[in-house]
């Protein structure tokens, strides 16, 4: 008898099941490709267990998806249900409900079709107005759409758009296409894969990334957080939003705390952004020369056809200096790093003007400036009340809106250059704080 179901073993969730149409998409070769795709680049060059890919990844964020869909549907579970099905009708629609589960299913499942090699190692190497969002779209809209048709116990026709819509969610979204309407429940499901405050792809990147990487700044009460997230309107928000029951406020702080650090130590690694720097300079004249320009193909026949295995291969071959970095570990090394802001009577960017003197004195190829920069805090989420009221997140908790600011700002030498290079350094900064005095 034919199993009815797929079953696959995660180390982060244990048994995770799929339809067999949802296998078949499972089966197709952009799925199968995020196989060879690393999660975290070439991070295992700095963490050496840090081989997980996208593939598991994006298996993980479909289980969270169904889990957070089940909860916030769940008939018990919603709060000021005139208010809500004002705004959100399909919530208590059951054939709607079935309808976009699978919608939502799918959107995660594809979520990070569309990435690069070495995942967004190679972002920059993109043509303008290409991310990988656009290219999941792309490949979701040319190659995934035949896939959807072999869900006959949906109550309609499963909508290609409606996947691409979800899996990217409205910012996204609206880069690629601005006119196209997105109604309160599609943000709402948008918000479930993509969301700043809940997004269960940071969720599971968080988790997984922590668990492979072998560090516990990752590690979160997920399954609490998920069993707290409603479906809120508060007076604040225009619309209703995801949002979060108070007895589960202190596990989204510490969601949001687990990014800060697993980015200021794993993510931002002054090796690992080296690593990713090699990485660029290899790519450019290799690209040049595969596809006529320094950039990834946006033809999804030629883009599928790309992974970490065919660059690696070319890497331990060639005789390009940043591929031979590569190969032997001898990248740049850090001469200068500045993670925080600065004094206000202090140059207000110095490690640009290190960079500047350090160009002139050994040449532009020789030393990289890494200026890595992304806002403190978090946009505001609805909170329920134990005595029924839904209030934003900000007035209850001091951390959302006082997580730091991620800044890593380091100035890479030439090793064969790297003691002069600490000299003029050192004397810099020497005659700048004597300066200060």
């Amino acid at each position: 008898m034919e199993n009815l179901e797929l079953e696959i073993w995660d180390p982060i969730h244990n048994f995770v099941k799929l339809s067999p149409s949802e296998a078949k998409i499972l089966d197709s070769l952009p799925l199968q490709r995020l196989r060879d795709i690393n999660q975290l680049g070439l991070t295992y060059l700095v963490y050496p267990s840090a081989t997980n890919k996208r593939f598991e990844h994006s298996i993980g964020v479909m289980e969270l998806a169904s889990r957070v869909f089940d909860v916030i549907t769940n008939i018990n579970d919603i709060h000021q249900p005139e208010i809500i099905k004002e705004y959100l009708p399909e919530i208590m629609d059951k054939n709607k409900c079935t309808y976009w589960l699978q919608v939502l299913r799918l959107a995660a499942l594809c979520h990070d079709v569309g990435h690069l090699p070495f995942s967004h190692a190679g972002e920059d190497l993109m043509p303008n107005g290409w991310n990988h969002e656009r290219m999941t779209a792309e490949i979701i809209r040319e190659e995934l759409a035949p896939l959807f048709t072999g869900f006959d116990d949906l109550p309609r026709s499963l909508e290609p758009e409606d996947v691409v819509k979800v899996a990217l969610g409205f910012e996204e979204y609206h880069k690629i296409n601005k006119t196209e309407e997105f109604s309160n429940w599609e943000t709402i499901l948008g918000e479930i894969i993509t969301g700043d405050a809940f997004g269960v792809d940071r969720m599971d990147y968080l988790l997984r990334d922590s668990y492979h990487v072998g560090v516990p700044y990752g590690k979160i009460d997920y399954l609490r957080l998920i069993d707290c997230l409603r479906v809120l309107f508060c007076p604040q928000f225009e619309n209703p939003s995801l949002g979060i029951e108070k007895s589960g406020l202190h596990v989204a702080e510490t969601l949001l705390l687990s990014r800060y650090y697993m980015f200021s130590q794993v993510y931002l690694h002054r090796v690992r952004r080296v690593y990713d720097f090699h990485l660029k300079e290899f790519l450019k004249p290799w690209l040049e020369k595969k596809w006529g320009e320094p950039f990834f193909s946006i033809k999804t026949k030629d883009f599928l056809r790309l992974c970490d295995s065919e660059i690696m291969i070319e890497i331990m071959v060639s005789t390009n200096g940043h591929a031979k970095r590569i190969r032997e570990r001898n990248h740049y090394r850090e001469v200068y790093e500045r993670s925080c802001p600065v004094g206000e009577m202090e140059d207000l960017e110095p490690e640009k003007s290190i960079y500047e003197e350090l160009k002139n004195e050994f040449g532009k190829d020789n030393v990289v400036l890494d200026d890595y920069e992304k806002k403190g805090g978090i946009q505001d989420f609805p909170v329920l009340t134990r005595d029924e009221r839904t209030v934003n997140a900000g007035s209850l908790t001091q951390i959302l809106n006082k997580i730091p600011s991620m800044i890593k700002k380091i100035v890479f030498i030439n090793p064969d250059y790297r003691n002069k290079a600490e000299e003029l350094v050192n004397q810099k900064i020497g005659k700048t704080a004597k300066g200060q005095q």
